[in-house]
């Protein structure tokens, strides 16, 4: 998919005390103060005339994006219509809005939050609210959003199109690129700051104003997959799996994340011996579905939704899912997965069945699949595994972030009900679609390996959602993927070898401070900048962190685990007999 996107640069100009040009005639100076008098009078009504072709595309820079075709298609209840009308003044204004940008080392300090700048600065001197435009001075939007599509009330909470979301992303990974090249030797704290900066002038406000435009969720049975691929071959036959072994091929939506090295010289993994090799371009997983026989016609109903990331932009697995996220499109079901997987036959239908079998309003199903060697169909009859066992990692690359250790087949015979279970996987995850609504990934988790599936359990858990773990197996895993390329390897080529192991360590501390380490509560983690809007994506207001960690034994001041037995025998946790 092009990337390309066309600028037009729009400087305001403006004399030093800040006062209206005045021309005044007088002696022999006239003539030419005549002739500067034209001059400036051009320049005035340039500024004052409005500009149809263009809009507010982005946060920063003062950059508008043109978007021709956008604009020749003429979107009836496109919002952004009535911000081209006007003066271009007004459009600059907004293109240049970085309230939060200004305050970047205030956000860094932790003097101020993300959330406190962006309504403290609502409105700036002179400028209010215009009730024709629901445009706010400043390119502030009546949702308090900031820059980039600025809306109208009455269009506040209209659906985000497809398009658009695929627009900014993808002028957003543009901008990644621009900023990797830029800090090559970067040390791993100017990498973070980089990062953290370039969200939140961009990714963050477009992230609040997505969450107000999300599509409703239908109920016609769709479902929604999240597929994130890294440099994986078995991409191509994952989807082929998927749709040919699905009971309702046709309301099976993916969102496929393809991070790739297309370059005529690519690198391998680490091979035997320690060595990295020149390699061919990665396969495409996307052309190889499309063209084969089980994808041509689901790639033809637009039921592959592909967002392509260049290997040097990767950030890892988990915001390679909160990009996924943003791809679906009102889905009933939500379904996250890896690139590598098996299927048992009408797996859609039956992890739909399972989640409507478990006793809770909010159910998830996860597990840890068996391997991809295993016999699913041979597995039907026998009871599923089930994640209960946690450990506070001990070695120092780990930061002692809590790991899962594997998942067991605890019951002796196959079960009709779901099982409690305390824990998330990753690799295979089942939910009603109002989970990316009320847990929304956290766009400021970049370069992080582990931690994600601990702290997407407690966050669904304090959210009210119960986790369970599947009857039976309906999908298997390649875990052992020996001498592939690995995104941390990526990492090191794009910036400097042995950089992603202290970058990770750091991200890891915003992962720890919303868990309740000790050593990452706000006044001991730094940078300050690791907490930003952090309380945006955090824990639930249904239930309580110390709750969750009590009930699974976790003690975060001395990183020790206590058994529980309640995940192991089957039996519900505490506080939940009654269901």
């Amino acid at each position: 998919m092009h990337r390309g996107t066309s600028y037009l640069s729009i400087d305001r100009g403006r004399n030093d005390d800040g006062n209206s040009a005045q021309c005044l005639d007088n002696g022999s100076a006239g003539a030419l103060r005549g002739v500067a008098c034209l001059i400036l009078g051009a320049v005035v009504l340039f500024l004052i005339s409005p500009a149809p072709n263009t809009h507010p595309g982005g946060v920063g820079g003062g950059l508008v994006r043109q978007n021709p075709k956008q604009v020749s298609a003429g979107h009836g209840g496109d919002p952004r219509k009535q911000t081209r009308k006007l003066p271009v003044r007004i459009q600059a204004l907004m293109a240049q809005a970085q309230i939060v940008g200004n305050h970047l080392q205030e956000v860094k300090e932790g003097k101020k939050t993300v959330e406190e700048i962006i309504h403290s600065g609502a409105h700036l001197a002179g400028m209010g609210y215009d009730e024709t435009t629901g445009v706010h001075a400043g390119g502030i939007g009546s949702s308090g959003h900031i820059g980039a599509g600025a809306i109208s009330r009455n269009h506040k909470s209209a659906p985000m199109s497809l398009r658009e979301i695929m627009v900014f992303l993808q002028s957003f990974l543009k901008k990644l690129n621009s900023s990797n090249i830029k800090n090559k030797r970067a040390t791993f704290h100017g990498i973070w700051a980089a990062y953290h900066d370039l969200v939140i002038k961009h990714l963050y406000p477009w992230d609040r104003e997505y969450l107000t435009r999300m599509p409703p969720r239908r109920t016609d049975g769709s479902v929604f997959l999240s597929v994130v691929s890294f440099r994986d071959e078995i991409c191509p036959d994952t989807l082929k799996e998927a749709f040919a072994k699905a009971q309702n091929p046709e309301r099976l939506f993916v969102g496929l994340v393809q991070q790739t090295c297309d370059e005529d010289k690519c690198r391998s993994g680490v091979l035997e011996g320690g060595k990295i090799e020149d390699v061919k371009a990665d396969p495409d997983c996307y052309y190889l579905f499309c063209s084969s026989e089980v994808g041509k016609k689901y790639c033809e109903d637009g039921n592959i939704r592909l967002l392509r990331m260049k290997e040097n932009e990767s950030l890892g697995p988990y915001m390679a899912r909160y990009f996924a996220s943003k791809l679906w499109q009102g889905e009933e079901w939500y379904m996250q997965i890896d690139s590598h997987m098996t299927f048992l036959q009408d797996w859609d239908a039956l992890s739909i069945e399972m989640l409507k079998d478990a006793p809770s309003k909010k159910p998830v199903i996860s597990h840890y699949p068996p391997s991809h060697t295993a016999d699913l169909i041979d597995k039907i009859g026998v009871p599923a595994p089930r994640l209960c066992g946690p450990v506070f990692a001990t070695s120092d690359l780990e930061s002692q972030i809590i790991r899962l250790e594997g998942s067991n087949n605890y019951d002796s015979v196959k079960l009709e009900v779901p099982r409690f279970a305390p824990f998330v996987a990753a690799g295979y995850l089942v939910a009603h679609s109002d989970i990316l609504r009320e847990v929304p990934f956290d766009p400021f988790l970049p370069y992080i390996f582990m931690g994600e599936e601990i702290l997407l359990s407690a966050r669904l858990w304090t959210s009210g959602y119960d986790i369970f773990s599947p009857t039976h197996s309906l999908l298997g895993h390649h875990y052992v993927r020996n001498h592939k390329p690995k995104f941390w390897e990526s990492v090191h080529r794009t910036f400097t070898f042995g950089v992603h192991n202290p970058l990770q360590a750091l991200v890891l501390n915003r992962v720890k401070y919303q868990l309740g380490y000790p050593e990452a509560a706000k006044d001991m983690i730094k940078p300050k900048s690791l907490l930003t809007a952090v309380e945006q994506y955090s824990m639930g207001s249904s239930r309580s962190l110390n709750d969750y960690l009590e009930i699974n034994g976790l003690n975060m001041n001395t990183k020790e685990v206590s058994y529980t037995g309640w995940c192991e025998t089957g039996v519900p946790p505490p506080g939940f007999q009654y269901l």
